[in-house]
Protein backbone atom coordinates (compact mmCIF):
# COMPACT_ATOMS: atom_id res chain seq x y z
CA UNK A 1 0.00 0.00 0.00
CA UNK A 2 0.85 3.67 -0.17
CA UNK A 3 1.83 3.51 3.86
CA UNK A 4 4.30 0.95 3.16
CA UNK A 5 5.82 2.63 -0.03
CA UNK A 6 6.41 6.06 2.14
CA UNK A 7 7.84 4.29 4.95
CA UNK A 8 10.00 2.69 2.72
CA UNK A 9 10.88 6.18 0.58
CA UNK A 10 11.92 7.56 3.98
CA UNK A 11 14.06 5.30 5.09
CA UNK A 12 16.00 4.82 1.45
CA UNK A 13 15.47 7.60 -1.21
CA UNK A 14 13.92 6.84 -4.38
CA UNK A 15 14.59 7.78 -7.41
CA UNK A 16 11.72 6.25 -9.06
CA UNK A 17 8.78 4.34 -8.04
CA UNK A 18 6.48 1.86 -9.86
CA UNK A 19 3.23 0.71 -9.39
CA UNK A 20 2.00 -2.61 -11.29
CA UNK A 21 -1.80 -2.90 -11.01
CA UNK A 22 -4.05 -6.16 -12.13
CA UNK A 23 -7.15 -5.69 -11.08
CA UNK A 24 -9.63 -3.18 -9.51
CA UNK A 25 -11.90 -0.41 -10.65
CA UNK A 26 -10.41 2.44 -12.82
CA UNK A 27 -8.87 4.11 -10.30
CA UNK A 28 -7.41 1.70 -8.45
CA UNK A 29 -3.67 2.72 -7.42
CA UNK A 30 -4.78 6.34 -8.16
CA UNK A 31 -4.88 6.99 -4.55
CA UNK A 32 -1.45 5.35 -3.56
CA UNK A 33 0.32 7.81 -7.04
CA UNK A 34 -1.89 10.65 -4.97
CA UNK A 35 -0.90 9.75 -1.25
CA UNK A 36 3.06 9.88 -2.58
CA UNK A 37 2.16 12.93 -4.58
CA UNK A 38 1.42 15.12 -1.44
CA UNK A 39 4.47 13.80 0.61
CA UNK A 40 6.39 14.52 -2.57
CA UNK A 41 5.08 16.36 -5.85
CA UNK A 42 8.28 15.88 -8.04
CA UNK A 43 9.22 12.00 -7.42
CA UNK A 44 9.15 10.29 -10.59
CA UNK A 45 5.93 7.71 -10.49
CA UNK A 46 5.41 4.81 -13.15
CA UNK A 47 1.93 3.32 -13.61
CA UNK A 48 1.96 -0.06 -14.98
CA UNK A 49 -1.96 -1.52 -15.19
CA UNK A 50 -3.68 -4.45 -16.84
CA UNK A 51 -6.56 -2.35 -17.96
CA UNK A 52 -5.64 0.40 -20.12
CA UNK A 53 -8.58 2.13 -19.80
CA UNK A 54 -9.40 6.02 -20.86
CA UNK A 55 -10.85 6.31 -17.50
CA UNK A 56 -8.05 5.43 -15.51
CA UNK A 57 -5.20 7.22 -17.96
CA UNK A 58 -7.17 10.43 -16.99
CA UNK A 59 -7.59 9.22 -13.60
CA UNK A 60 -3.33 8.81 -13.59
CA UNK A 61 -2.93 12.14 -15.73
CA UNK A 62 -4.63 13.92 -12.80
CA UNK A 63 -2.93 11.98 -9.76
CA UNK A 64 0.43 13.19 -11.11
CA UNK A 65 2.00 10.14 -12.82
CA UNK A 66 4.91 10.52 -14.61
CA UNK A 67 4.47 7.28 -17.12
CA UNK A 68 1.42 5.63 -17.71
CA UNK A 69 2.09 2.03 -19.14
CA UNK A 70 -0.37 -0.58 -20.42
CA UNK A 71 0.29 -4.21 -20.23
CA UNK A 72 1.51 -6.30 -22.15
CA UNK A 73 4.54 -4.61 -21.41
CA UNK A 74 7.70 -5.54 -22.91
CA UNK A 75 10.86 -4.92 -20.58
CA UNK A 76 12.42 -2.77 -23.41
CA UNK A 77 9.35 -0.07 -23.12
CA UNK A 78 9.62 -0.63 -19.04
CA UNK A 79 13.49 -0.30 -19.12
CA UNK A 80 12.88 2.69 -21.34
CA UNK A 81 10.81 4.76 -18.99
CA UNK A 82 12.57 3.92 -16.15
CA UNK A 83 15.35 5.40 -17.77
CA UNK A 84 14.11 8.44 -18.93
CA UNK A 85 12.71 9.09 -15.26
CA UNK A 86 16.56 8.54 -14.17
CA UNK A 87 18.12 10.37 -16.88
CA UNK A 88 15.54 13.55 -16.64
CA UNK A 89 14.77 13.18 -12.74
CA UNK A 90 12.11 15.80 -11.88
CA UNK A 91 12.77 19.00 -9.92
CA UNK A 92 13.23 18.92 -6.38
CA UNK A 93 14.22 15.15 -5.71
CA UNK A 94 16.47 16.07 -2.91
CA UNK A 95 13.68 16.60 -0.74
CA UNK A 96 12.75 12.85 -0.54
CA UNK A 97 15.62 12.47 1.63
CA UNK A 98 14.89 12.87 5.34
CA UNK A 99 17.84 11.21 6.60
CA UNK A 100 20.23 13.94 6.15
CA UNK A 101 21.74 12.35 2.84
CA UNK A 102 21.83 14.58 0.17
CA UNK A 103 21.60 13.72 -3.37
CA UNK A 104 24.51 14.90 -5.66
CA UNK A 105 23.16 17.71 -7.92
CA UNK A 106 22.91 17.33 -11.37
CA UNK A 107 25.33 19.29 -14.02
CA UNK A 108 22.34 21.29 -14.79
CA UNK A 109 20.25 21.46 -12.08
CA UNK A 110 16.60 20.81 -12.36
CA UNK A 111 15.67 24.24 -10.35
CA UNK A 112 17.02 26.39 -13.60
CA UNK A 113 16.73 23.99 -16.55
CA UNK A 114 12.94 22.37 -15.83
CA UNK A 115 11.58 20.15 -18.52
CA UNK A 116 11.43 16.42 -19.90
CA UNK A 117 10.38 17.42 -23.34
CA UNK A 118 12.51 15.80 -26.45
CA UNK A 119 13.52 19.22 -26.69
CA UNK A 120 14.50 20.08 -23.41
CA UNK A 121 16.58 16.67 -23.12
CA UNK A 122 18.15 17.79 -26.66
CA UNK A 123 19.26 21.09 -24.59
CA UNK A 124 20.58 19.86 -21.57
CA UNK A 125 22.96 17.38 -23.70
CA UNK A 126 23.79 20.14 -25.99
CA UNK A 127 24.65 22.19 -22.77
CA UNK A 128 27.16 19.96 -21.48
CA UNK A 129 29.30 19.29 -24.71
CA UNK A 130 29.41 23.46 -25.28
CA UNK A 131 30.35 24.63 -21.71
CA UNK A 132 33.56 22.57 -21.53
CA UNK A 133 34.93 23.89 -24.61
CA UNK A 134 36.11 27.51 -24.96
CA UNK A 135 34.32 28.19 -28.63
CA UNK A 136 31.84 31.11 -29.64
CA UNK A 137 28.45 30.56 -28.65
CA UNK A 138 25.18 32.06 -30.62
CA UNK A 139 22.28 31.45 -28.87
CA UNK A 140 18.37 32.07 -30.48
CA UNK A 141 15.48 32.20 -29.67
CA UNK A 142 11.73 34.27 -28.77
CA UNK A 143 12.29 36.61 -26.21
CA UNK A 144 11.49 35.03 -23.06
CA UNK A 145 13.02 31.39 -23.36
CA UNK A 146 15.91 31.96 -21.22
CA UNK A 147 18.51 33.06 -23.78
CA UNK A 148 20.10 34.97 -20.13
CA UNK A 149 20.18 32.08 -18.49
CA UNK A 150 21.82 28.90 -20.67
CA UNK A 151 24.52 31.97 -20.98
CA UNK A 152 25.09 32.13 -17.19
CA UNK A 153 25.02 28.13 -17.00
CA UNK A 154 27.63 28.18 -19.37
CA UNK A 155 29.99 29.89 -17.93
CA UNK A 156 29.02 28.67 -14.88
CA UNK A 157 29.90 24.97 -16.15
CA UNK A 158 32.90 26.39 -18.07
CA UNK A 159 36.65 26.45 -17.33
CA UNK A 160 36.05 30.27 -16.92
CA UNK A 161 33.80 29.77 -13.93
CA UNK A 162 35.60 31.61 -11.19
CA UNK A 163 36.21 34.92 -13.52
CA UNK A 164 33.71 37.26 -14.29
CA UNK A 165 31.15 37.21 -16.71
CA UNK A 166 29.82 40.90 -18.10
CA UNK A 167 26.10 40.88 -19.64
CA UNK A 168 26.13 43.84 -22.22
CA UNK A 169 22.82 44.23 -23.62
CA UNK A 170 23.23 45.73 -27.10
CA UNK A 171 19.59 47.15 -27.66
CA UNK A 172 20.01 49.18 -24.57
CA UNK A 173 23.78 50.55 -25.73
CA UNK A 174 23.78 54.21 -26.88
CA UNK A 175 25.67 54.50 -30.45
CA UNK A 176 27.41 57.59 -28.81
CA UNK A 177 28.57 55.55 -25.89
CA UNK A 178 29.02 52.12 -27.44
CA UNK A 179 32.64 52.62 -27.74
CA UNK A 180 33.55 54.21 -24.36
CA UNK A 181 31.46 51.39 -22.78
CA UNK A 182 32.38 48.65 -24.30
CA UNK A 183 36.56 49.80 -24.78
CA UNK A 184 37.22 52.02 -22.01
CA UNK A 185 38.81 55.22 -21.90
CA UNK A 186 42.02 57.43 -20.53
CA UNK A 187 41.85 59.88 -18.31
CA UNK A 188 41.25 63.57 -19.93
CA UNK A 189 39.92 61.41 -23.37
CA UNK A 190 36.63 63.64 -23.67
CA UNK A 191 35.55 66.46 -22.02
CA UNK A 192 33.97 64.67 -18.47
CA UNK A 193 36.81 61.72 -18.19
CA UNK A 194 38.23 62.49 -15.15
CA UNK A 195 39.33 59.17 -14.90
CA UNK A 196 40.42 56.17 -16.33
CA UNK A 197 37.76 53.60 -17.48
CA UNK A 198 39.06 49.90 -17.96
CA UNK A 199 35.61 49.72 -20.17
CA UNK A 200 33.45 46.45 -20.28
CA UNK A 201 35.47 43.54 -22.26
CA UNK A 202 38.43 44.50 -19.99
CA UNK A 203 36.47 43.98 -16.78
CA UNK A 204 35.37 40.49 -18.34
CA UNK A 205 39.17 39.34 -18.73
CA UNK A 206 39.25 35.76 -18.18
CA UNK A 207 35.60 35.29 -18.19
CA UNK A 208 32.47 35.62 -20.39
CA UNK A 209 30.99 38.59 -22.14
CA UNK A 210 27.17 38.23 -23.20
CA UNK A 211 26.33 40.51 -25.76
CA UNK A 212 22.93 40.19 -25.18
CA UNK A 213 20.41 41.27 -28.59
CA UNK A 214 23.50 41.41 -30.59
CA UNK A 215 20.71 41.96 -33.62
CA UNK A 216 20.03 44.94 -32.55
CA UNK A 217 23.77 46.36 -33.40
CA UNK A 218 24.48 48.30 -35.49
CA UNK A 219 26.72 47.62 -38.45
CA UNK A 220 29.46 50.39 -37.44
CA UNK A 221 29.31 48.82 -34.13
CA UNK A 222 29.70 45.31 -35.61
CA UNK A 223 32.58 46.35 -37.24
CA UNK A 224 34.61 47.25 -34.17
CA UNK A 225 33.19 44.01 -32.20
CA UNK A 226 34.38 41.64 -34.97
CA UNK A 227 38.21 43.65 -34.91
CA UNK A 228 37.88 42.67 -31.28
CA UNK A 229 37.11 39.39 -31.49
CA UNK A 230 39.66 38.69 -33.85
CA UNK A 231 42.82 40.42 -33.11
CA UNK A 232 42.00 39.44 -29.03
CA UNK A 233 43.04 43.41 -28.29
CA UNK A 234 41.07 46.78 -27.82
CA UNK A 235 42.02 50.05 -28.01
CA UNK A 236 40.91 52.84 -25.67
CA UNK A 237 39.55 55.96 -26.17
CA UNK A 238 43.05 58.10 -25.74
CA UNK A 239 45.36 55.23 -25.61
CA UNK A 240 48.11 55.08 -27.55
CA UNK A 241 48.58 51.00 -27.81
CA UNK A 242 46.44 48.11 -27.71
CA UNK A 243 45.33 46.07 -24.71
CA UNK A 244 45.05 42.48 -24.95
CA UNK A 245 42.06 40.47 -23.60
CA UNK A 246 41.24 36.82 -23.08
CA UNK A 247 37.06 36.66 -23.35
CA UNK A 248 35.14 34.13 -24.33
CA UNK A 249 31.95 35.68 -26.21
CA UNK A 250 28.30 34.60 -25.96
CA UNK A 251 25.64 36.36 -28.40
CA UNK A 252 21.84 36.01 -27.86
CA UNK A 253 19.67 37.23 -30.28
CA UNK A 254 15.50 37.14 -31.13
CA UNK A 255 16.44 38.11 -34.22
CA UNK A 256 16.67 35.81 -37.59
CA UNK A 257 19.76 36.72 -38.23
CA UNK A 258 20.20 34.40 -41.54
CA UNK A 259 17.79 37.07 -42.92
CA UNK A 260 19.61 40.40 -41.50
CA UNK A 261 22.37 39.36 -43.04
CA UNK A 262 20.91 38.71 -46.27
CA UNK A 263 19.36 41.99 -45.88
CA UNK A 264 22.45 43.72 -44.87
CA UNK A 265 21.43 44.57 -41.79
CA UNK A 266 23.98 42.50 -40.01
CA UNK A 267 27.79 41.65 -41.18
CA UNK A 268 28.01 38.23 -42.72
CA UNK A 269 32.06 37.82 -41.44
CA UNK A 270 30.80 38.61 -37.93
CA UNK A 271 27.63 36.12 -38.25
CA UNK A 272 30.34 33.58 -39.47
CA UNK A 273 32.60 34.37 -36.66
CA UNK A 274 29.60 34.23 -34.03
CA UNK A 275 27.71 30.89 -35.42
CA UNK A 276 30.47 28.51 -34.50
CA UNK A 277 28.33 26.84 -31.13
CA UNK A 278 25.21 27.24 -32.14
CA UNK A 279 22.18 27.02 -29.32
CA UNK A 280 18.24 27.37 -30.23
CA UNK A 281 15.50 27.57 -27.54
CA UNK A 282 12.55 26.52 -28.23
CA UNK A 283 9.14 28.73 -27.55
CA UNK A 284 7.18 26.99 -25.28
CA UNK A 285 4.05 26.82 -27.14
CA UNK A 286 6.44 23.67 -29.13
CA UNK A 287 7.42 21.82 -25.54
CA UNK A 288 3.99 22.78 -23.93
CA UNK A 289 4.13 18.60 -22.10
CA UNK A 290 6.75 21.06 -19.25
CA UNK A 291 4.39 23.31 -18.25
CA UNK A 292 3.39 21.17 -15.07
CA UNK A 293 6.87 20.78 -14.47
CA UNK A 294 7.56 24.86 -14.88
CA UNK A 295 4.36 25.40 -12.44
CA UNK A 296 5.59 23.18 -10.15
CA UNK A 297 9.09 24.53 -10.03
CA UNK A 298 7.12 28.52 -9.92
CA UNK A 299 4.89 27.38 -7.32
CA UNK A 300 7.69 26.35 -4.91
CA UNK A 301 9.74 29.74 -5.40
CA UNK A 302 6.42 31.39 -4.88
CA UNK A 303 5.41 29.89 -2.03
CA UNK A 304 8.62 30.67 -0.57
CA UNK A 305 8.63 34.44 -1.54
CA UNK A 306 4.95 34.93 0.04
CA UNK A 307 5.12 32.42 3.15
CA UNK A 308 2.63 30.89 1.09
CA UNK A 309 1.35 26.55 1.37
CA UNK A 310 -0.47 26.19 -2.31
CA UNK A 311 -0.27 22.76 -3.51
CA UNK A 312 -0.70 23.86 -7.25
CA UNK A 313 -2.94 24.48 -9.74
CA UNK A 314 -6.40 22.63 -10.33
CA UNK A 315 -7.19 20.20 -12.79
CA UNK A 316 -9.24 23.18 -14.53
CA UNK A 317 -6.92 25.79 -14.37
CA UNK A 318 -3.77 23.65 -15.95
CA UNK A 319 -5.61 22.83 -18.84
CA UNK A 320 -6.09 26.44 -19.69
CA UNK A 321 -2.21 26.95 -19.45
CA UNK A 322 -1.88 23.81 -21.50
CA UNK A 323 -4.35 25.37 -24.26
CA UNK A 324 -2.93 28.54 -24.50
CA UNK A 325 -0.01 29.98 -26.80
CA UNK A 326 2.25 31.97 -24.41
CA UNK A 327 3.87 34.43 -27.10
CA UNK A 328 5.70 35.62 -24.13
CA UNK A 329 7.08 31.79 -23.43
CA UNK A 330 8.18 30.91 -20.12
CA UNK A 331 8.68 34.97 -18.83
CA UNK A 332 4.85 35.50 -19.50
CA UNK A 333 4.37 32.36 -17.63
CA UNK A 334 6.12 33.13 -14.59
CA UNK A 335 4.84 36.98 -14.04
CA UNK A 336 1.38 35.58 -14.46
CA UNK A 337 1.66 33.23 -11.71
CA UNK A 338 3.25 35.72 -9.14
CA UNK A 339 -0.01 38.03 -10.08
CA UNK A 340 -2.37 35.20 -9.31
CA UNK A 341 -0.12 35.16 -5.68
CA UNK A 342 -0.39 38.94 -5.13
CA UNK A 343 -4.38 38.01 -5.45
CA UNK A 344 -4.96 34.69 -4.17
CA UNK A 345 -7.44 34.41 -1.36
CA UNK A 346 -5.77 34.03 2.25
CA UNK A 347 -6.65 30.39 2.71
CA UNK A 348 -6.30 28.91 -0.77
CA UNK A 349 -4.81 25.82 -1.13
CA UNK A 350 -4.73 25.48 -4.72
CA UNK A 351 -5.05 27.81 -7.75
CA UNK A 352 -8.35 27.79 -9.63
CA UNK A 353 -9.29 28.86 -13.29
CA UNK A 354 -11.16 32.02 -11.04
CA UNK A 355 -8.13 32.72 -9.61
CA UNK A 356 -6.26 33.56 -12.98
CA UNK A 357 -6.12 37.33 -14.08
CA UNK A 358 -9.14 38.22 -16.16
CA UNK A 359 -7.63 39.27 -19.07
CA UNK A 360 -5.57 35.69 -19.37
CA UNK A 361 -9.20 34.03 -18.51
CA UNK A 362 -10.46 36.02 -21.58
CA UNK A 363 -7.21 35.22 -23.82
CA UNK A 364 -6.99 31.73 -23.11
CA UNK A 365 -10.52 30.90 -23.81
CA UNK A 366 -10.02 31.89 -27.78
CA UNK A 367 -7.21 29.33 -27.52
CA UNK A 368 -10.32 26.85 -26.44
CA UNK A 369 -11.17 25.46 -29.21
CA UNK A 370 -9.27 21.89 -30.26
CA UNK A 371 -6.54 22.65 -32.79
CA UNK A 372 -7.53 20.52 -36.23
CA UNK A 373 -4.67 20.17 -37.58
CA UNK A 374 -2.86 18.65 -34.31
CA UNK A 375 -5.98 16.42 -34.39
CA UNK A 376 -5.35 15.26 -37.84
CA UNK A 377 -1.83 14.23 -37.01
CA UNK A 378 -1.99 12.58 -34.10
CA UNK A 379 -4.92 10.17 -36.14
CA UNK A 380 -2.41 10.03 -38.49
CA UNK A 381 0.14 8.72 -36.40
CA UNK A 382 -2.35 6.29 -35.05
CA UNK A 383 -3.48 4.83 -37.29
CA UNK A 384 0.05 4.52 -39.31
CA UNK A 385 0.90 2.67 -35.64
CA UNK A 386 -1.93 0.87 -35.21
CA UNK A 387 -3.14 2.52 -32.25
CA UNK A 388 0.46 1.61 -30.77
CA UNK A 389 0.90 4.66 -28.41
CA UNK A 390 4.26 4.16 -27.11
CA UNK A 391 5.16 4.08 -31.19
CA UNK A 392 2.81 7.22 -32.02
CA UNK A 393 4.38 9.11 -28.70
CA UNK A 394 7.55 8.61 -30.11
CA UNK A 395 6.96 9.58 -34.04
CA UNK A 396 5.18 13.07 -32.48
CA UNK A 397 7.67 13.82 -30.05
CA UNK A 398 5.92 13.65 -27.10
CA UNK A 399 5.86 11.53 -23.74
CA UNK A 400 3.39 8.75 -23.79
CA UNK A 401 1.46 11.44 -21.11
CA UNK A 402 1.44 14.29 -23.33
CA UNK A 403 -0.47 11.93 -25.47
CA UNK A 404 -3.05 10.66 -23.19
CA UNK A 405 -3.86 13.95 -22.42
CA UNK A 406 -4.42 15.62 -25.88
CA UNK A 407 -6.08 12.05 -27.08
CA UNK A 408 -9.06 13.14 -24.13
CA UNK A 409 -8.96 16.78 -25.13
CA UNK A 410 -9.30 15.76 -28.85
CA UNK A 411 -11.75 13.01 -27.92
CA UNK A 412 -9.73 10.56 -30.05
CA UNK A 413 -10.35 6.99 -28.92
CA UNK A 414 -8.06 5.03 -26.50
CA UNK A 415 -8.65 1.52 -28.71
CA UNK A 416 -9.09 1.07 -32.78
CA UNK A 417 -12.06 -0.81 -32.00
CA UNK A 418 -13.81 2.47 -30.84
CA UNK A 419 -12.96 4.70 -33.66
CA UNK A 420 -16.14 3.74 -35.51
CA UNK A 421 -18.59 4.19 -32.64
CA UNK A 422 -16.45 7.95 -32.17
CA UNK A 423 -18.16 11.02 -32.95
CA UNK A 424 -17.52 12.37 -36.23
CA UNK A 425 -15.98 15.95 -37.21
CA UNK A 426 -15.55 17.35 -40.15
CA UNK A 427 -11.19 17.29 -39.95
CA UNK A 428 -11.77 13.22 -38.64
CA UNK A 429 -13.35 12.55 -42.18
CA UNK A 430 -11.01 14.17 -43.91
CA UNK A 431 -8.06 11.64 -42.31
CA UNK A 432 -10.63 8.91 -42.26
Amino acid sequence: GAAEVLSAVQQSPADVIGFWLTSGGPHDGVSKAGEIRRFNRQIPLILVVSDGSEARAIAAIRAGVTDYLPQPLSLDELSASVMRCLAHPCPGNEAVSTNGHARVPDLWPASRIVGESQAIRKLKTCLGKIAVTDSTVLITGESGTGKELVSELIHKHSPRALKPMVCINCAALPEGLLESELFGFERGAFTGAHAAYQGKLRLADGGTVLFDEIGDMSLAAQAKVLRTIESKEIFRLGGKAGIAIDVRIIAATNQELERRVEDGRFRKDLYFRLNVARIHLPPLRDRKEDIPLLVEQYVRELNRRFGREIEGMDGDALESFLMYDWPGNIRELKYLLEAVYINLAPFSKTIAVTDLPEPFQGRSAGHGEPSAVERDRMLAVLCATQWNKSKAAEQLHWSRMTLYRKMHKYQIPFLATQVSQAPVTASRRSIL
